[in-house]
């Protein structure tokens, strides 16, 4: 079987983590590493076993034997990233946040329609086999009335930023910040199981670079709200709920989407976990892999229309609360 060659761009633990999950699928083959630095790209690719390091995003377009790449950069570059390397024929996996704001990923995915390429937002999570279970027993539960997405991480760059020292997680010239790094694990998911909110209501707490360091976000449909707590700036060990009339279902960690289980209101517990891979990221990888041999544009659990959602609620969040990105500015 032909190997699906990917170059990935960005040398963070991100992209560690993808490698080590997609190097899971026999059909996946990492022809190179690109980094603007060589000595940090040669010591990236030396660590997987990669022969071959790029520090030009030119070389990695023209060269006709890398069919994918896995666009890891910070988020403020995933659209230029994107959109360059879709314009040179090459099948697109780009890590979540998607892009800056919903303008940029409308483009993304119309160019993606017009070159024929594969085109898909990393959430891994929604490909997890246990997303999978909670969407298949949704009707278990009776009408939902609330979903609840917590998410709460301190930062090690936290306190690095409180002596002074601004490090990307905490820059809005990279398009980052709490809502955007980890505040769409809750979002995504959300929107994936029942699609668009009539309306967003939000509060967050800014830092003084402009960025978030936390936040919530109520999220309204007809007949229940989605709440999503996310933040850099404190922990939380609150599992995430499904509210039901009839019972509700428990995800332990919205990040992963591992494990759940339902408890009814009679009492009866049923775990609807399923077995999952050791690398959480291989899933997605596959699923993308698979896009490509079908010659498919957009996934369909990933789909574009759950990206444009998802940056349209984190765009009109950014928008209430103050956030604004350099990246804003040229849509």
């Amino acid at each position: 079987m032909k190997k699906v060659r990917f170059v990935t761009v960005g040398t963070s633990f991100i992209t560690d983590w993808f490698l080590q999950g997609a190097m899971c699928d026999h059909r996946f083959e990492c022809a190179g590493i690109f980094s603007r630095n060589e000595a940090t790209g040669r010591e990236f690719a030396t660590k997987h076993g990669v022969g071959k390091v790029y520090t030009s995003l030119d070389d990695v377009a023209q060269d006709t034997s890398v069919d994918a790449v896995y666009v890891a950069s910070p988020n403020a570059l995933h659209y230029e990233h994107t959109v360059f390397f879709l314009s040179h024929g090459k099948h697109v996996l780009c890590e979540k946040a998607f892009a800056s704001n919903a303008t940029q990923v409308r483009k993304m995915t119309l160019l993606a329609q017009e070159k024929g390429l594969s085109l898909m937002e990393a959430m891994k999570t929604t490909h997890s086999a246990t997303f999978a279970s909670v969407k298949e027993h949704l009707p278990q539960i009776g009408q939902v009335r609330r979903y609840f997405a917590s998410y709460c991480q301190y930062s090690s760059r936290y306190d690095r930023f409180k002596q002074g020292i601004i490090l990307n997680a905490f820059r809005p010239e990279l398009s980052n910040g709490s809502l955007m790094d980890i505040g769409v694990y809750g979002l995504y998911p959300m929107v994936a199981l029942f699609g668009k909110p009539k309306s967003v209501t939000v509060s967050a707490q800014l830092l003084h670079t402009g960025v978030d360091g936390q936040g919530t976000l109520v999220c309204h449909y007809d007949d229940m709200d989605g709440v999503v707590l996310h933040s850099k700036i404190a922990d939380s060990s609150l599992p995430s709920e499904i509210q039901g009339e009839k019972g509700r279902i428990i995800i332990d960690r919205i990040n992963t989407i591992d494990t759940a289980r339902i408890e009814y209101k009679d009492g009866r517990v049923e775990d609807i976990s399923r077995p999952h891979p050791q690398h959480d990221m291989v899933s997605e990888v596959s699923a993308f892999i698979t896009m490509i041999e079908n010659g498919a544009v957009e996934n369909k659990i990933n789909t574009f229309e759950n990206s444009i959602i998802v940056m349209e609620i984190m765009d009109a969040a950014r928008n209430e609360c103050g956030v604004k990105y350099p990246s804003d500015s040229y849509k």
